[in-house]
């Protein structure tokens, strides 16, 4: 009986003490500051394409190398799909073009009171060369970056969206058009 009362205040005692542990625990929690080089590097990011009321969603990869986005890779199933308007063109076309290398400049500069880097994007013109049907269609695809992207410090991800605001074929304003939005809310360095 001694026995089970000492060992009842033994795990009362222990209790308590875990206890008052864990409330006297302080959250001194200091950021690591972020640096312009952070946001070099390989990544993996979620991609989320919008054209009107359709959204897919997709893994990518890109690579940040100093005033530079690179895609080696980049999307483009959209586009096409908006210029070659038959489905089964469209998959030949895009089997065709293969993979489209992209280049997104940008200008960086820190933001020390939210601990970021904040990214004002330049984005060129992309042009392609879509075969249809014997005959190759030359696109030019104006890009455009309306908001400011971010490499966050807090857990070290990189934020971002572009959309491709016109497209031209042959010359000629593809009308009517619906923008397509490329949003990157979330990459992570690999």
């Amino acid at each position: 009986m001694k026995n089970l009362n000492a060992f009842k205040a033994f795990v009362v005692g222990f209790c308590a003490l875990v206890g008052f542990s864990l409330i006297s625990c302080v959250d001194d929690y200091e950021p690591i500051p972020v640096k312009l080089e952070d946001v070099n590097g390989n990544y993996k990011a979620r991609l989320f394409t919008t054209q009107g009321n359709i959204k897919n969603e997709k893994t990518v990869d890109l690579s940040v190398k100093k005033d530079t986005v690179i895609f080696n890779d980049f999307p483009v199933k959209e586009i096409v799909k908006t210029i070659v308007t038959d489905p089964v063109k469209a998959e030949a076309a895009l089997t065709a073009i293969g993979k489209v290398k992209y280049k997104l400049n940008y200008t960086s500069s820190l933001n020390t009171t939210n601990n970021v880097v904040e990214l004002n994007f330049a984005p060129k013109t992309l042009v392609l060369q879509i075969p249809v049907d014997g005959v190759t269609k030359n696109a030019i695809v104006k890009m455009a970056a309306p908001q400011k992207g971010f490499y966050v410090g807090q857990d070290w991800s990189l934020r971002f969206g572009i959309v491709a605001e016109k497209i031209t074929v042959d010359g000629v304003d593809l009308t009517p058009y619906e923008i397509i939005k490329y949003d990157f809310p979330y990459c992570v360095k690999n």
